[in-house]
């Protein structure tokens, strides 16, 4: 009865949660300008940009993989480390090599739960090996994609597209090239906390505001 009654609680705060009429510019999003509608095989592009050291981005993980795993239907979502400075460029690398030996799956809330639960921090590459080489994975694979030129290209293009979309901190969404929102901009009437019901009904608003 108890899960019951947590489960329609639920689904009575999703179905109050804003309709798109009471989605504004510069509150629950900000609209992204001079950049083209970014669509791939006709699919709306959303990218979480993210830091694996940003404690906010910790805790906005279960949230943006809840949505992340069952996307509306014609969206591509795609985790985008942010790089704002070069000391960034290694855990972006991290995320990157990860994805590229198809260990998302495995490594990815590790990364998180090493830093913020488990105090273990990356300062360099060395770091990182080091930490890899205790976490099951070819050590020797892991570094020769770690090092290699496809790595190093797309961590090139993260900073690219962290200042081309002007992103001004971690964690935050852009969808399709248009639109901007993210946890601080859906925050609960308190101001305790992500709002996580305003923040999903967002999120599927400005993708069917940016599939028209």
């Amino acid at each position: 009865m108890k899960i019951f009654l947590i489960s329609m609680s639920f689904l009575l705060s999703f179905l109050s949660g804003p309709t798109r009429a009471e989605i504004v510019e510069g509150q629950e999003y900000q609209l992204i300008r001079g950049i083209p509608d970014e669509k791939s095989d006709g699919a709306v592009q959303v990218y979480e940009f993210f830091n694996y050291a940003c404690g906010h981005c910790y805790e906005f993980q279960p949230v943006i993989k809840s949505w992340a795993d069952k996307p509306p239907k014609g969206v591509k979502f795609n985790y985008m480390p942010a790089i704002f400075n070069e000391r960034m460029v290694p855990l972006a690398k991290l995320y990157f090599t990860i994805e590229e030996m198809g260990l998302l799956g495995s490594l990815h809330q590790k990364v998180y739960d090493a830093i913020h639960r488990d105090g273990v921090t990356f300062p360099s590459d060395e770091s990182i090996l080091a930490w890899v080489a205790k976490s099951g994975v070819d050590a020797k694979k892991f570094e020769k994609t770690y090092s290699s030129f496809g790595v190093g290209n797309r961590a090139r293009m993260a900073m690219q597209l962290t200042r081309k979309y002007r992103i001004p901190g971690t964690p935050y969404v852009t969808v399709g090239g248009k639109y901007l929102t993210g946890p601080s901009m859906t925050l609960r009437r308190d101001r305790s906390g992500i709002d996580s019901v305003k923040f999903i009904a967002t999120l599927n608003m400005l993708v069917e505001m940016s599939g028209k």
